[in-house]
């Protein structure tokens, strides 16, 4: 039986790298899986994690996927532009060039919802719009971590944590000309963006679960005092089945599960097949049991540490050098997979992330179940690059 991965590069052999390549076969499954975890629950795809747009409008046609989840105001309006008539920032923006191309379309300002969380934002619309500015649908951000005593388990995002906070906050932009609060998201990062390592950790997620349940119920009812709310938002590719039965929530998010990076190698509640991969060649043998590739070091956000670096999973028994990691220009690896490789052979990696390997590549190559390879342009190769 022939590697998935082997038939990968033999795909694109007639492409050039460093190459970006999407395994569709197991994009699709991955997409299948994301659908039944979440539980009947609609997922918004989160577009930072995909960032090529055929990858996109495809799962968007799949059952059990609607709206898309992006990361720049101005890649909203460029979505929005395109068709796409459902669209959540998921962060808060203060790019005033993008604020006066939302305002300055109507059918932006009817597909686009923008993200807040204090009055500031509100504030810094005003005074780039001017007083009289049209309606801008909003979101807000509520902080989904867990907090215990001092400790504050999750990702640093919004100051609004408790129901009476979202309340004032609701309350602000209702009195406010040219708002409209529409929805509420809540991020789980320490749920949905931490491997079950230990544990402790899978107790620390099954309390933060626990008690996001209550909470939000507390601040859906609260906020909903002075909004029509259309959108209740959260979860994440890593709890989509534990916050998907929640019934206040409209809606979850997922993106990475699609092409599923070594950063999701780790969790016990499911188990993704890779489908987002880069081929580098082999352009030096320094040693036996040594293969220098060129480029590769594709390092992703996060905490600096080994679980950010890629990982070459093509041919078997490769790992990177601890001297040199991920270059710029140059990747060694070594083990016994080097001593089959010669110069010009080439070496398959997955990366830690989802879709930031796109931001270095303007191409993927997309290969189906029977290896048929098209290429198609990343963000950055249709000239977008959004940060």
């Amino acid at each position: 039986m022939v590697d998935r991965r082997a038939q990968l590069l033999s795909a694109t052999a007639h492409l050039e790298a460093p190459l970006g390549i999407v395994d569709d076969d197991a994009l699709a499954a991955n997409a299948d899986d994301l659908v039944r975890r979440a539980g009947g629950v609609p997922i918004r795809v989160a577009t930072k994690s995909v960032r090529v747009r055929s990858v996109v409008e495809e799962v968007l046609h799949r059952p059990g996927f609607a709206g898309v989840m992006t990361y720049s105001l101005a890649e909203s309006v460029w979505l929005s532009d395109l068709g796409h008539d459902d669209v959540l920032l998921a962060y808060p923006s203060v790019s005033r060039a993008s604020l006066h191309d939302l305002a300055a379309e109507e059918q932006r300002l009817a597909a686009i919802t923008v993200m807040v969380d204090s009055t500031d934002h509100l504030d810094l619309v005003g005074s780039v719009l001017g007083s009289g500015h049209p309606t801008i649908r909003v979101c807000l951000d509520v902080d989904a971590s867990l907090r215990l005593g001092p400790l504050h388990l999750g990702a640093r995002r919004s100051p609004v944590h408790p129901a009476e906070e979202a309340e004032r906050l609701a309350r602000a932009v209702a009195e406010r000309p040219g708002f409209a609060l529409v929805g509420l998201m809540f991020y789980d990062a320490q749920i949905a963006g931490v491997p079950d390592s230990s544990p402790a950790v899978r107790l620390m997620k099954r309390r933060s679960a626990a008690e996001l349940v209550d909470r939000r119920a507390a601040v859906v009812a609260a906020v909903g005092r002075h909004a029509e709310l259309e959108i209740v938002n959260a979860g994440g590719t890593g709890s989509l089945h534990v916050v998907g039965d929640d019934p206040v929530l409209t809606e979850l998010t997922a993106g990475s599960g699609l092409f599923a990076p070594t950063l999701f190698d780790g969790y016990a509640g499911f188990s993704p097949r890779p489908a987002g991969y880069y081929a580098l060649d082999v352009v030096r043998r320094p040693a036996a049991d040594l293969a220098t590739l060129f480029s590769g070091g594709f390092i992703a956000s996060g905490p600096t540490g080994a679980s950010r670096a890629p990982t070459p999973v093509w041919p078997d028994g490769l790992a990177l050098t601890r001297a040199e990691g991920a270059g710029e220009v140059q990747t060694p690896v070594r083990g016994a997979g080097a001593g089959t490789l010669a110069v010009g052979d080439r070496v398959l990696m997955r990366h830690a992330k989802a879709g930031e390997m796109c931001e270095r590549l303007a191409e993927v190559a997309r290969v189906d179940a029977d290896g048929t390879a098209r290429v198609v342009p990343t963000y950055r190769g249709e000239g977008r690059v959004f940060g």
